[in-house]
């Protein structure tokens, strides 16, 4: 078993690799448990064969996502401004791991329970996240292209 801390925009991962078995890795970060898949041919330097090197290979796995942040100003439309904390309010929480792509509303849109506010593509399908009350969106605070964990604050409904 092989513990390591990751720091991704800021906030700090304790990841645990319980065990690797050929392209599976069974994985615990922050304390949850996750089955992950490693892409990549043995060959081409993506999955090393010996088991120390595996368990290596693997664990940069959950601090990889963050990658199309980069990407995201280069885009040629404009992203939501997130503001750099959550607002007062109901907070609209990642209910699962993935990356941000598309935020619906903006800083001071009103929005009903049950609206789309934020489209989270985690295992290559797009989820529509809504929001939990009536009310206007205080804050943002991921942008187009971010990595989110579970329970996450990506915006907050006053």
């Amino acid at each position: 078993m092989k513990q390591y801390k990751y720091r991704v925009n800021g906030k700090t991962y304790d990841v645990t690799i319980d065990e690797i078995n050929g392209k599976n890795a069974k994985v615990k970060v922050n304390g949850r448990d996750y089955d992950v898949e490693i892409d990549g041919e043995a060959g081409d330097g993506a999955v090393p064969v010996s088991g120390i090197a595996a368990e290596a290979a693997a664990a940069p796995a959950p601090a990889a996502a963050p990658a199309p942040k980069a990407a995201a100003p280069a885009q040629s439309a404009p992203a939501p401004k997130a503001s750099a904390a959550p607002g007062k309010g109901t907070p609209v929480k990642a209910p699962l791991p993935g990356v941000v792509s598309d935020i619906k509303v903006a800083v001071g849109d009103a929005v009903k329970k049950g609206q789309t506010v934020i489209v989270l593509e985690a295992m290559k399908m797009q989820n529509n996240i809504g929001a939990e009350c009536d009310g206007t969106v205080s804050s943002i605070t991921v942008n187009k292209g971010d990595s989110v964990m579970t329970d996450d604050t990506m915006l907050t409904i006053a």
